[in-house]
């Protein structure tokens, strides 16, 4: 059995109501609940929240929501991992696997989803991962007003010759709910990565990103992305 878990609080500060405010046409979440589902890969796809508004936007978009999530997991402190044990905790018949899923993913594609999946045959997690843009060794900070490498070492290194880094790209977390339970940290040497393009990864924290993000949802969708 497969559980994809959706958490989606309310109370959001920085983009209010984010969770459910129209992207592309329907609510946000609403893209991250037809991506679980187009995947067909879960037994059930289920939202984790503490706001009714939520609750009622992702049950007629397609999500069960059979809980409402506690006061003291839906703060600013709560962590994803208390969120998923919580919702473990909750069934009466643990799933073998959990994908945790982003509410505020609305470039997430079914095939990805299914690729982690298929990665779990051999690894604890799988997650989907893209490159930077620029080599992070060359990094720099700024101090007192002038700049400062964050590891003056490699000034003289050509970028060619720096290993190519990635990050998260903030979309979905499969796991083996053993590994959610015993609190196993998901960045680890038995995670596959799922490597996406750059142009398919955005973070939606603020409305800098909101805009950003909407502007290359349209863009994918003119060139039959999407």
């Amino acid at each position: 059995m497969s559980l994809c878990l959706i958490p989606a609080r309310g109370g959001s500060k920085r983009i209010p109501g984010k969770n459910i405010r129209e992207f592309a046409g329907q609510p946000m979440i609403a893209w991250s609940i037809q991506a679980a589902e187009k995947a067909g890969c879960f037994d059930r796809i289920v939202v984790s929240t503490d706001d009714p508004a939520i609750a009622e936007v992702a049950r007629g978009a397609g999500a069960e929501v059979p809980f409402l999530r506690p006061a003291a997991l839906a703060d600013d402190h709560a962590t994803t991992l208390a969120v998923i044990q919580h919702a473990l905790d909750w069934c009466a018949d643990l799933p073998e696997t959990l994908c945790c899923l982003y509410a505020t993913a609305p470039f997430v594609r079914a095939g990805d989803i299914r690729a982690g999946r298929a990665l779990l045959d051999d690894a604890q997690y799988a997650i989907p991962v893209t490159s930077f843009g620029f080599p992070i060794q060359r990094a720099v900070r700024i101090v007192n007003g002038r700049l400062q490498m964050f590891d003056p070492s490699q000034y003289a290194t050509r970028s060619q010759d720096l290993d190519e880094a990635f990050h998260d790209a903030g979309q979905f977390y499969w796991g083996r709910s053993a590994a959610w339970r015993a609190g196993v940290p998901p960045f680890g040497p038995d995670t596959a990565p799922i490597r996406l393009p750059r142009w398919r990864v955005q973070d939606i924290d603020t409305p800098e990103d909101w805009a950003r993000a909407e502007l290359m949802f349209q863009a994918l969708l003119a060139r039959g992305d999407l």
